[in-house]
């Protein structure tokens, strides 16, 4: 089950921006692969650096890759088609000097052909031309085998097909590999953040991954793939941008766990396309270590049950329900403890608040009691009392 891993770009975090440093820095990260990106435009002095990252990796098994341009119309007129091909020259000239293993490449816009079968065949011709135009670059010149010594003994670039994310761009997972089954040399690459936004959200589970994959071999009887991951924000059936793994609704566990658990007969190169780039490959081949770490787990715990099945004459099963239960009440136990903790801590917040209330109640009953004070009418009424014999010595006249 050989995995590799590594970053589409020189990595983030090296310091100087050659792909010969860059594959240093990969390598020291327990990397396997890059994906050099050619995707707008390729300079003659690129080609030195180019050289000797090919020596490099001849030297060391270190597996290159290279992308083709980002903009392409395969399906477009005379005029644009040709345009698109030149650009694709420069990409399959740097892939011979960089000794890379795999051509990663787009078809473009549905444009008004639409698609339908003749998209499929029209794309089937083109790409059947590029194959053989990497095998001519490859084979032109004998002289030069001393200075790109892989041309003699390996074996000419795969052209991979991409898979698309939008929904106007032709690259669907059917239409990449119906146009790789009719085209030899050619490979599809699955992205699976495009086919994941392509099909609304549809890789959530190990399960789906496995379709997918049983799919890909039972169409063109593969077990290599090659593949790119990265998180994605998508809508309404087309990714909109990458973003990194940890952010997005594609998690990368249930590939993990496929791969591991399944997938023992892939051969699989998994290129990170996130923003983060060798970050993420690094926690794509740490989600892979903890899978196989819980298999190894599982598998032991599934060899003492044997063991124990053998010593005590009840059946391996007896004995895993009799350890669910037991996992069960213990699970109970401590949410019960919790429980209980949660509540006397609680007790003990609210406490120091009663007690505060307590005081101010005590101080309230210490204090004198203050006399009320008469009301205003009160006091009118009093008066009035007071002055009922009260009167003026005018009023005697009156009898």
């Amino acid at each position: 089950m050989p995995v590799r891993l590594g970053p589409a770009g020189i990595p983030l975090s090296c310091k100087g921006r050659t792909i010969i440093e860059g594959m240093d820095d990969i390598i020291s990260l327990g990397l396997e692969t890059m994906e050099v990106q050619t995707v707008r435009m390729i300079a003659p002095q690129h080609f030195e650096q180019y050289w000797q990252a090919g020596v490099l990796a001849n030297k060391t098994e270190f597996e290159m890759n290279i992308h083709g341009p980002y903009y392409s119309e395969l399906l477009g007129n005379r005029v644009e088609r040709g345009r698109s091909l030149t650009k694709i020259e420069s990409t399959l000239q740097a892939a011979k000097t960089i000794n890379a293993r795999h051509i990663t490449l787009h078809a473009g816009h549905y444009g008004e052909m639409g698609r339908g079968r003749a998209a499929n065949e029209q794309l089937a011709n083109v790409f059947a031309g590029i194959v053989d135009r990497v095998h001519e670059i490859w084979h032109d010149d004998e002289d030069i085998y001393p200075v790109f010594p892989w041309l003699k003994d390996g074996t000419p670039s795969k052209i991979g097909i991409e898979t698309s994310g939008r929904q106007e761009l032709w690259g669907s997972l059917e239409e990449v590999l119906e146009v790789v089954n009719h085209v030899e040399g050619t490979v599809p690459v699955l992205n699976i953040a495009h086919i994941h936004s392509r099909g609304h959200g549809s890789m959530r589970t190990s399960e789906d991954y496995g379709e997918m994959f049983d799919l890909v071999r039972e169409t063109i009887g593969t077990k290599e793939f090659y593949c790119h991951f990265s998180g994605v924000e998508h809508r309404t059936g087309n990714a909109m941008h990458y973003t990194q793994i940890k952010k997005s609704d594609l998690n990368f566990e249930p590939l993990a766990e496929f791969i591991v658990e399944e997938g023992g007969w892939l051969d699989i190169t998994l290129i990170s396309d996130s923003p983060l780039l060798e970050h993420d490959a690094m926690y794509m081949l740490q989600n892979i270590e903890k899978a196989r770490h819980k298999q190894l787990e599982r598998k032991a715990r599934e060899d003492r049950r044997r063991s124990l099945a053998a010593q005590t004459g009840r059946s391996a099963e007896e004995i895993k329900a009799r350890e669910l239960e037991i996992a069960s009440a213990r699970k109970q136990a401590a949410t019960a403890e919790m429980k209980q903790k949660a509540a006397a801590k609680k007790s003990e917040e609210a406490k120091p608040e009663q007690d505060k209330a307590a005081e101010v109640s005590k101080e309230e009953k210490a204090k004198p009691k203050a006399k009320p004070k008469p009301s205003k009418a009160k006091k009118v009424e009093e008066k009035a009392e007071d002055n009922v014999f009260d009167f003026d010595e005018d009023d005697d006249d009156l009898f």
